[in-house]
């Protein structure tokens, strides 16, 4: 592939925010990146910036404006310079953030719109000139790696994430409030709103490595929403961890297989996830070949780097 210059406009305000992971992905790619804070700088300076450009890529935060950025896309269309958005969240199934994007002329001013919801991507063909393509989540490279298991939070089964969600899936609280039931002392939840506190970077990893199970969680409408899966289990498996994961339809699709590089459960049955949960606990060889499996599925398949190949590939 020809080097490529591209201009991403994006929130670059913290070090975990999606854009700083996949301005870096694009960089191991040998992509030169221009990173413009939004919405921190004129419309002038983003034409600027971006008329010498392979490719503008633009992932909008909800509630932030820039005002005069139509401008700089009807130039760059003009040009012939492609606009790009790849966006992690889930829109269509949650009806008041999807009525604010769907009538967002965000929505509309893009060339191709990179989503982790099939369904999105066809409504997007069907209904707009902006070519959706489906693309799941995945894990930032350089956090795909198993760390040693030195973690004081490290337990028998953890959860990570918040207990406060969206509330159109209170499944998630009722889970936290199961595994606390059930597991006790033997359970320890990380999140924003436990007392752990947030745990990223290393320290995560070493989490995953000093706990024998991890149970996931996500947000599956009616839980019979297929395909879309939240980036949740890449990471835990990139990072190391052993999971017992909801079977979602289509996650065959990506490499996942039951009993070899995860363990599935059924939405809301929590007698099966109990049964799972204890057979592993004491089968711990079964348990470390299933997580290195997945670890080995996530760091070939899904990373971000691959994800961004993707999105070269299909523009170029």
């Amino acid at each position: 592939m020809r080097h490529v210059k591209v201009v991403f406009y994006g929130n670059f305000g913290c070090p975990w925010s999606s854009e700083t992971h996949h301005a870096a992905s694009l960089e191991e790619l040998g992509v030169d990146v221009v990173r413009l804070q939004e919405p921190k700088v004129s419309w002038q300076n983003i034409l600027a910036e971006a008329e010498q450009s392979d490719l503008f890529c633009w992932i909008k935060t909800h509630g932030w404006d820039t005002p005069g950025i139509d401008r700089v896309i009807a130039e760059l269309k003009r040009r012939e310079i492609p606009v790009v958005a790849y966006h992690l969240d889930l829109y269509m199934p949650i009806p008041g953030r999807w009525r604010q994007y769907k009538n967002d002329p965000y929505m509309r001013l893009l060339d191709h719109f990179f989503t982790v919801d099939p369904a999105m991507a066809d409504w997007l063909n069907t209904n707009t000139s902006v070519q959706g393509h489906y693309l799941p989540a995945g894990v930032f490279e350089p956090e795909c790696y198993l760390a040693e298991p030195t973690s004081p939070h490290g337990n028998d089964v953890i959860f990570v994430g918040s207990r406060g969600y969206h509330p159109e899936w209170p499944y998630r609280p009722q889970l936290i409030d199961w595994l606390t039931g059930t597991y006790r002392d033997r359970f320890t939840r990380a999140g924003g709103d436990a007392p752990t506190g947030t745990i990223r970077g290393h320290p995560l990893n070493q989490l995953y490595a000093s706990s024998k199970i991890a149970v996931g969680d996500s947000f599956c409408p009616n839980f019979a929403y297929p395909h879309y899966v939240s980036d949740r289990i890449f990471e835990a498996a990139g990072r190391g961890a052993f999971q017992i994961f909801p079977r979602i339809t289509g996650l065959d699709q990506l490499g996942w297989i039951d009993e070899e590089n995860i363990v599935f459960y059924d939405y809301g049955n929590f007698d099966q996830l109990k049964f799972l949960i204890d057979y592993y606990l004491e089968n711990p060889e079964e348990r470390e070949q299933i997580r290195k499996a997945g670890h080995e599925l996530v760091r070939g398949q899904h990373t971000y780097s691959r994800r961004w190949q993707t999105i070269l590939e299909t523009i170029f």
